[in-house]
């Protein structure tokens, strides 16, 4: 082997190491001091106003439901209790609501415990928000119980999402 190719080599295998050793010392960083989080009230749109009404006479009561009208007593905002994001009020509209760490989550939660899909809250058709786990890691709890199956939202429960705690609210 000539002197060039094995001076060619060393310096190769050099780079090489010099390369894993910088992307080793990335990665204990962003292990100390996390990840960047991005504002996201710059790029926010704002909340779709609902369709005003003309008035017009109330249809009659229908025999087995609501008539999708929202039944009295039913919870009118999402509130977010503790965690990074505390004191965050969201209005319930009427959409699915998805929670994570991904950047297009409706949620975007700051959370080390959290999966990027983690949880979604979506409204029935009784007019009854349900909350589903999307398969986390760590799990979705509704008070202290892990849920397992679409379940349920009592007024004020909490939902808890590794340090993030939500209630829906009137």
């Amino acid at each position: 082997m000539s002197e060039l190719t094995l001076t060619v080599m060393r310096l190769g295998f050099l780079a090489v190491l010099w390369l894993f050793v910088i992307v080793a010392v990335q990665v204990i960083r962003s292990d100390l001091f996390g990840t960047r989080v991005t504002q996201r009230a710059a790029v926010r749109r704002p909340e779709p106003q609902p369709p005003r009404r003309q008035p017009r006479q109330q249809p009659p009561p229908q025999a087995g439901g609501r008539g999708g009208r929202q039944r009295r007593g039913a919870p009118t905002k999402l509130v977010i209790s503790e965690g990074s994001l505390a004191g965050t009020t969201m209005a319930l509209a009427g959409q699915t609501i998805t929670l994570g760490r991904a950047h297009d989550s409706t949620i975007v939660l700051d959370d080390d415990y959290a999966s990027g899909r983690h949880a979604r809250i979506y409204p029935d058709r009784d007019g009854q928000w349900i909350v589903e786990d999307l398969g986390s890691t760590n799990g979705t709890y509704l008070e202290r119980t892990r849920l397992t199956t679409p379940t349920p939202i009592p007024l004020g429960t909490p939902i808890r999402i590794g340090k993030t705690v939500i209630e829906l609210r009137k």
